[in-house]
């Protein structure tokens, strides 16, 4: 009976200890090094407007940027072009806009290269004109990239939400 009771025991505690685990883990507050996405996760906020409501049901990247598109404006469209593009079958869920910040024109060279970005003018300075931007399909801004971004990482991120969201 008693070699009964000792294997009754050992199962059981080896049972509860993962959750033992986890509870001390918990409450040492650990938490994982890599949150597993590249993009900060920021508070959602709705864009609406026209342009905005015409590109729902699309995932967007969004470059926040004046007309007079310096070397660094012209890195990110074009990171926003190739992040797009190696998304292969799944490039049809996901568009591009350049949101014009002064009400400037931009010059012709950098529309003939930026061809099928959708370009508006939106006088809303509260955005960064650093980051690249994502918007859900509900149209929701929701994620913005580091400055300098790493291609690649961005090509994950979007890859791993396109995998996994149902909308859009």
């Amino acid at each position: 009976m008693s070699i009964f009771r000792n294997k009754v025991l050992l199962i059981g505690a080896l049972c509860l200890a993962p959750v033992v685990a986890g509870w001390a883990l918990y409450f040492a507050h650990w938490r994982p090094a890599d949150p597993g996405n590249y993009g900060e996760l920021i508070a959602p906020r709705l864009l609406s407007g026209p342009p905005f409501d015409a590109l729902r049901g699309k995932w967007v990247l969004v470059s926040f940027d004046a007309a007079a598109c310096d070397a660094y404006c012209e890195k990110k469209l074009y990171f926003m072009r190739q992040v797009r593009r190696t998304q292969g079958k799944e490039m049809e869920r996901v568009e591009r806009l350049w949101a014009i910040t002064d009400g400037g024109k931009p010059r012709p060279e950098v529309i003939a290269a930026i061809e099928g970005t959708h370009v508006i003018s939106f006088n809303d300075k509260s955005f960064s004109s650093e980051h690249i931007y994502l918007v859900d399909p509900l149209g929701n801004l929701m994620l913005r990239f580091p400055r300098d971004p790493d291609p690649s990482k961005m090509v994950k991120d979007l890859q791993r939400l396109l995998k996994y969201s149902r909308i859009g």
